[in-house]
């Protein structure tokens, strides 16, 4: 008998093929991510698109729907951009050209001598302070440079960001057809709607949660913003939106904008930290206790240590990426898990009668 028989040949061009296909994804890794957000960006825009398109506005034009929609949102942030655009850009350019020099007193020790001499430290605490700062220095300046060369390279994305609008536009104007295709693979009309079930879920799972990040990020940037102005903070829009904008990363989003802001405070010498902190303690549980379970509701029914898990898991596999995906996916998996439950029982069922009666094709839906 031959050891690479048809049955051996047929497994082993199957593991190549499995292997060829995760060698061409991992190869364009960066367009799918692109894609991928495409899809998210399409699914945040279409409650909107529907209503113009139902509308007089539209008169039932999908093209003319989806091009409103870009023109109202294009308005949006025009208006926004008069409104807070200057002071924006100033607060910005001011913290990136002072930033080098905050850094620099970290390395050198300096921050120690003034934050000493404000808080009436003693002289042998602060020269100890000094000296193992600047036993660390090297580590210090590489971890710096390890943050700035990961800022600039998400700057050298930032022409994806001009993409995902563009691409999400197709998605808004064909994503049902591209549907109703990958329906129409399946030859089985029990598969079909077994699949038909689960895409339905998964519409409405990603559609809520994008708009619960996008709510949860405006809530949070307007918080932050009024917050740190009113405490006269240095650079308080700056931080604030960028504050927000971490928002949309779960829980390690808000954590890293909240040390952020607390460091930039420690390095300019802010007086008021600690009523900071208490800012950032209260505002945490307000946002995670109150206005989170009432925007966010019972559609993904995740239990909070499976998303704590997930992020964890999705950031070490993923970075940041990961972290963001991770609660999405897996609600993605919970879904697949309860309708294939359903779906065998249905099966089982009709395996021990003899058939599939509708009644229970339906009781699995």
């Amino acid at each position: 008998m031959s050891i690479f028989d048809q049955h051996t040949a047929r497994v082993l061009a199957t593991i190549c093929a499995f292997v060829a296909i995760g060698a061409f994804l991992y190869g364009v890794r960066h367009t799918l991510v692109v894609i991928l957000f495409a899809v998210l960006f399409a699914y945040l825009l279409e409650p909107v698109v529907y209503r113009i398109e139902r509308s007089r506005l539209a008169r039932g034009s999908r093209w003319l729907a989806i091009l409103e929609t870009y023109l109202a949102i294009g308005a949006i942030l025009a208006v926004f951009g008069i409104l807070f655009g200057p002071k924006l850009v100033a607060d910005t350019r001011l913290l990136s050209r002072s930033l080098p020099g905050l850094l620099e007193k970290v390395t050198t020790g300096k921050i120690v001598w003034q934050f000493g001499n404000r808080y009436g430290w003693s002289y042998d605490t602060q020269l100890k302070i000094e000296q193992f700062i600047a036993s660390h220095q090297a580590e210090i300046l590489a971890r710096s440079g390890q943050a700035g060369a990961a800022v600039a390279k998400a700057l050298q994305s930032v022409i994806w960001v001009v993409l995902i609008p563009i691409l999400a536009i197709f998605f808004l104007r064909d994503g049902r057809q591209f549907s109703e295709t990958l329906l129409h693979i399946l030859g089985q009309r029990n598969q079909r709607r077994f699949l038909r079930l689960i895409m339905t879920d998964l519409d409405v799972m990603l559609a809520h949660f994008i708009r619960v990040q996008l709510i949860l990020a405006g809530i949070s940037l307007v918080a932050y913003s009024v917050v740190l102005t009113a405490l006269r903070f240095p650079y308080a829009l700056a931080l604030g939106f960028a504050a927000g904008a971490m928002e949309f990363i779960p829980v390690v989003g808000p954590l890293g904008a909240a040390l952020a802001i607390v460091f930039v405070g420690f390095l300019t010498g802010y007086p008021h930290l600690w009523a900071l902190i208490l800012f950032f303690a209260c505002w945490r549980v307000v946002q995670d206790y109150v206005v989170s379970p009432r925007v966010m509701g019972g559609t993904l029914e995740l239990h909070p240590l499976a998303a704590i898990a997930a992020v964890l898991m999705g950031g070490e596999l993923g970075g940041v990426l990961g972290v963001y995906l991770s609660i999405p996916v897996v609600a993605t998996i919970r879904i697949v898990w309860v309708r294939w439950q359903k779906y065998s029982a249905v099966i089982a069922m009709a395996a021990a009668q003899g058939d599939i009666p509708e009644s229970a094709r339906d009781a699995g839906t």
